[in-house]
């Protein structure tokens, strides 16, 4: 098998691994306690879970839509040689 029959080249799958772990991240930030029937937490309004987290969800979710749009260096495109990204 040659190594232009694939879609995404070793550049690809790592900003994958990248964005997915970024987006874990995000997840992890805006995880925490909750309030409970008898004890109001006003943690589940702080700035981490309601501004930075899903922004930092949002930039792996870019970055993954930018992984897999990416086109390989030297991908052939309707016979003639497409110089992509390094």
């Amino acid at each position: 098998m040659d190594k232009r029959d694939f879609a995404f080249d070793k550049v690809n799958f790592v900003l994958l691994a990248i964005s997915m772990a970024v987006i874990v991240i995000g997840f992890l930030l805006m995880s925490g306690p909750g309030s409970t029937d008898t004890a109001y937490n006003p943690d589940i309004f702080s700035a981490r879970r309601i501004k930075v987290a899903p922004l930092v969800c949002l930039a792996g979710f870019v970055a993954m839509v930018y992984a897999v749009v990416r086109r390989p260096k030297g991908e052939k495109v309707n016979g003639e040689e497409v110089k992509g990204e390094e």
